[in-house]
């Protein structure tokens, strides 16, 4: 009985472990250089940009309205759709057209 158990054991050991592991570790790291690295930085610069919003941008909300920042607040933007002021939330901002520079700016 404890023949058939030695014969059957695998020999190599850890070089067998390495070589089964690489291919996984390979696969992580091309999932983080191709998917999770660009997804961040794109998070980051689209916080950037809504931090820096000011009054009398020209934003586009994620549903597609384009109008004009008339109010700026911690969490909430009152913007001018055509005649009518609307309150939209900062993060469902999607884009910021034409912005502004603030009056006491010097370039």
């Amino acid at each position: 009985m404890f023949a058939l158990i030695m014969q059957s054991a695998p020999a190599g050991g850890l070089g067998q472990l390495a070589g089964s592991i690489l291919p996984f570790v390979l696969i992580g790291l091309i999932f983080y250089f191709l998917i999770i690295r660009p997804q961040n930085q794109r998070l980051k610069a689209h916080k950037q940009l809504l931090s820096e919003i000011v009054r009398g941008d020209t934003i586009v909300t994620n549903g597609g309205l384009v109008g004009k920042v008339k109010r700026v607040d911690e969490e909430e933007l009152t913007v001018t759709f055509g005649d009518n002021d609307i309150k939209v939330i900062r993060t469902m901002i999607a884009d910021v057209r034409n912005r502004t520079v603030a009056a006491n700016d010097k370039k």
